[in-house]
């Protein structure tokens, strides 16, 4: 959603359906060794290959502006007359990982067994998901939408299930965090059922990097808010892993593939007779002017504009993406930004965080940098066969 314009175009179920048609039949494995099976390794040196980071492997550079609340994301109704707006906004760094968690909260909220029909706004992956949470209580839904997917910032997403740069700690109240928790919780059952090809869904093994001890207020710890959410969780000593003296703490969590993951849950909404109108929507008197009566913002950084609300700001984050290595099978989070993802389309390499930045080009300043740390880190790996 965005500024100027008007409505636009009907998308029809069969021709998007022909697109993801052959989704089913892809294969089981994947460039981080599909569904995880193995067990974790218990003697010995740890053995991994290390990604190749050289200038030459970089396909491709692309930045997003990712939707940041320092307060946290929104999840409140508001009332015009007849009509109701339930927000779903604001999810920062972590919108496909609480989509699942945010978008029940927003349909419990927002949800009338006595309305039928019902207007998302937004089809990234916060308004796909609402709307398939809509029509699996019964509901009629019309998406609308000015971009689809490809060309979405959910398109854009790393997309390691963890919920990252989502909030200030300065800045979160209580009872914003008890939300974000419980928002957490119901997204991580929910991506458990769809782990698997049709999805691009997967469970993968990370390791944390860090020269300096690891702070034992990390969002993993037991006891913190979202324990119990990132299985095998284990601290490794020098020598137990290939990252030279660094400190290392290991956990699992799930992967998802984001231009598979969107495209299913697209064909999903389209097959349970779901309707798209390509629109673009000024302000919130074109939003109230829609048919329907009950409607969700799930416009993402696009509610600032539409709803006047000015503590949503952009948060630019640039990735670098290297030829695929179908060898490297698990994710490495660095000092900072510093993140690498195995995926299908290639080795994502990461990243930024820049606060108020709209400039969506990519920043070649940024790209040298990003280059340079994952050089740094991977230079000082033990080869697997040493």
């Amino acid at each position: 959603m965005g500024r100027g314009g008007a409505m636009g175009t009907l998308v029809s179920r069969r021709a998007a359906l022909l697109g993801a048609a052959a989704l089913g039949g892809c294969a089981t494995t994947s460039p981080a060794g599909g569904p995880l099976s193995a067990p974790l390794q218990r003697e010995g040196p740890l053995r991994l290959a290390p990604v190749i980071v050289q200038r030459e492997r970089v396909i491709r550079t692309i930045a997003g502006l990712r939707p940041y609340r320092p307060a946290g994301f929104v999840v409140r109704t508001e009332s015009f007359g007849d009509k109701s707006i339930t927000h779903n906004y604001g999810h920062g760094g972590g919108g496909i990982t609480l989509s699942w968690g945010s978008s029940a909260l927003a349909v419990r909220e927002g949800f009338d067994s006595a309305v039928r029909d019902y207007a998302v706004l937004g089809a990234g992956v916060m308004g796909l998901s609402c709307a398939r949470l809509l029509q699996q209580r019964g509901a009629r839904v019309t998406i609308y939408a000015r971009d689809l997917p490809p060309d979405t910032t959910s398109n854009v997403a790393g997309a390691q299930w963890w919920p990252t740069s989502v909030y200030s700690r300065a800045e979160a109240s209580a009872e914003f965090l008890a939300q974000f928790a419980e928002a957490a919780r119901l997204s991580y059952h929910r991506f458990q059922l769809m782990v698997g090809s049709r999805y691009g869904v997967r469970w993968t093994r990370n390791y944390i990097v860090s020269d300096d001890p690891i702070s034992p207020d990390d969002p993993i710890r037991r006891g913190g808010p979202l324990e119990g959410l990132a299985p095998e969780v284990e601290t490794l000593a020098p020598g137990e892993h290939p990252f030279g003296h660094a400190h290392v703490k290991r956990y699992t969590t799930m992967m998802i593939e984001p231009s598979i993951y969107l495209d299913a849950l697209l064909a999903d909404f389209l097959h349970a007779g779901g309707r798209i109108q390509v629109a673009e929507l000024r302000d919130r008197a074109d939003v109230l002017a829609l048919p329907e009566a009950r409607i969700f913002n799930c416009t993402g950084l696009g509610a600032r504009a539409l709803f006047g609300d000015e503590a949503l700001i952009p948060a630019k984050g640039q990735l670098v993406f290297l030829l695929p290595q179908p060898e490297v099978t698990y994710n490495v989070l660095g000092p900072g930004t510093t993140y690498m993802f195995p995926r299908r389309d290639g080795i994502l390499l990461g990243g930024s965080f820049e606060r108020n930045n709209w400039d969506l080009a990519p920043d070649p300043a940024v790209t040298e940098a990003i280059l340079a740390r994952h050089q740094a880190l991977f230079a000082r790996m033990r080869s697997p066969d040493r």
